[in-house]
């Protein structure tokens, strides 16, 4: 099997082994069965079902570099500037088709960077990690996996370093010794679709110093392994999703699609030597963190501008249905939603075009273009949401309860008091109004708005590297040279 169906995705989750997951106080019995993680399965089912429609299949499937073999984009190791141009296309896509976040871009991100990462440790330390990584990404290709990429770790005290930490197990690092492996313990945050997926790809989330090897530790764990716990993540408005009355979906705002976060405990879990992919070579850990993170960064100027077209069409909606659209103002406000929003595409295929082949054979986005694609990514969304908003009108946080419509004598009065422009049905106003509040206060705003913010990396972490990579002692000496300065 290569291209997995969304059926046999979904089939798939089921033949893993016991998952012990947490959620508002009690253990799920049951995890694949909520209705909160059935939602965020859908997002993750759609790369699947698209990968498989004919009018997608370019965008959505490439050919191997390992097999040749047809392989879903996610689990593609970028052989071309088209090909990282076209993670983009494909991140826009789905963000369209689904107004949240479908969680697979993480560990195909975490999949390019490793894949760089272990070469180039090879050829300083003549390790043998690429041929191993190599080996392990066949079985991704060929089982069309989930790989949750994770680099996050709780950090406990900021002012102080790994190895400075009064509980080292604040960052994920190697307690044990074995002939075969080693045991792990720690934490990874923020686990985007980690319930979701078949495999955690973890990484050391920052630079490692000599003193800090056992924390310099990158490996792949099934999500079904001994001893790994998750918190299920609470977000804005998600016990709606609870609500299985009639029409009471509505409140949702979305009422198919959700997205995912978790934190994920560690303890003592046994990883084989095969399944390693650095361990102690602390003097490359920047390097992972740096194109790891400039690959995700990228991500951002795909994911984040499809869901941003659906805030758009919610605000040339809404408009429609408050018989305002052809206000100037108004026309004058979506104009803005859309330059933003193109402008955050035009940064993630600027930073894709400009791409480099690395030594290990794939192809790494331009950085400096990625962190400037990122830095925008921290205020547009902020913005477009607020403008949507403002289009909308308050109704969108103070509409009543869709149960309001089963009783019909309610629902008289709502439809009567509730209406909109000529020949709007007032229920389809009440779902875009929802819809709104779910993109901009509510499930989806936790990937469209709050990972905007910190997802790859807090705005400082970009401009950190905006500044050292953006040569500013070349650019003096541009501006010297025209004011003939001679050096003395």
């Amino acid at each position: 099997m290569v291209l997995m169906t969304a059926d046999e995705y979904r089939k798939s989750l089921q033949m893993r082994g016991p998952l012990k997951v947490f959620f508002a106080g009690e253990q799920l019995t049951d995890p694949l069965s909520h209705p909160l993680v059935q939602s965020s399965i859908n997002s993750i089912a759609l790369t699947y079902a698209l990968a498989h429609q004919a009018q997608y299949q370019e965008i959505m499937t490439a050919t191997s570099s390992l097999t040749g073999n047809t392989i879903n984009r996610f689990c593609h190791l970028h052989q071309s500037t088209k090909d990282l141009e076209k993670k983009v296309q494909m991140l826009r896509l789905l963000g369209q088709r689904c107004g949240t976040c479908f969680q697979r871009c993480v560990g195909m991100d975490a999949l390019n960077a490793v894949y760089l990462t272990t070469y180039e440790i090879d050829q300083a330390c003549k390790t043998g990690y690429h041929q191993r990584f190599i080996d392990y990404m066949k079985r991704v290709e060929a089982h069309d996996w989930v790989i949750d990429g994770c680099m996050t770790d709780p950090k406990g005290d900021r002012s102080k370093r790994p190895s400075e930490q009064k509980d080292p197990d604040v960052y994920v690092h190697v307690v044990e010794r074995h002939d075969d492996g080693v045991t792990i313990r720690g934490a990874k945050a923020h686990q985007t679709g980690a319930v979701n997926s078949h495999e955690h790809l973890l990484m050391p989330t920052l630079a490692m110093r000599d003193a800090e090897k056992k924390f310099t530790i990158c490996c792949a764990v099934p999500a079904d392994a001994k001893g790994i716990t998750y918190f299920y993540g609470r977000q804005a408005s998600d016990l709606r999703r609870l609500d299985q009355s009639a029409e009471g979906d509505i409140d949702c705002g979305n009422p198919e699609y959700g997205g995912q976060e978790c934190l994920v405990i560690f303890e003592d879990v046994f990883v084989p030597h095969e399944r390693i992919f650095m361990d102690g070579e602390s003097e490359f850990c920047g390097r992972l963190v740096e194109s790891f993170a400039a690959y995700h960064r990228q991500s951002y100027g795909g994911c984040k501008v499809g869901v941003g077209d659906v805030l758009i069409g919610a605000a040339a909606t809404i408009a429609e249905y408050n018989g305002v659209q052809n206000a100037s103002h108004i026309r004058d406000k979506i104009t803005e939603m859309i330059h933003l929003n193109e402008t955050l595409y035009a940064c993630g295929m600027a930073c894709s075009s400009c791409g480099t082949v690395t030594g290990a054979g794939n192809y790494l986005v331009d950085i400096l273009l990625a962190n400037v694609c990122k830095q925008n990514v921290t205020r547009f969304p902020f913005e477009i949401a607020r403008l949507l908003q403002d289009i909308a009108g308050g109704l969108f946080v103070t509409c009543p309860s869709a149960k309001e419509l089963q009783d019909p004598e309610t629902r008289r009065l709502i439809e009567k008091y509730l209406v909109g422009a000529e020949g709007i049905n007032t229920v389809d106003r009440m779902k875009i109004l929802r819809l709104i509040e779910n993109l901009t206060l509510g499930r989806a705003a936790v990937g469209y708005l709050t990972e905007s913010m910190h997802g790859a990396g807090s705005p400082q972490a970009q401009r950190i590297m905006i500044g050292r990579m953006a040569n500013l002692e070349e650019k003096k000496n541009f501006a010297k040279s025209l004011a003939k300065i001679e050096e003395k």
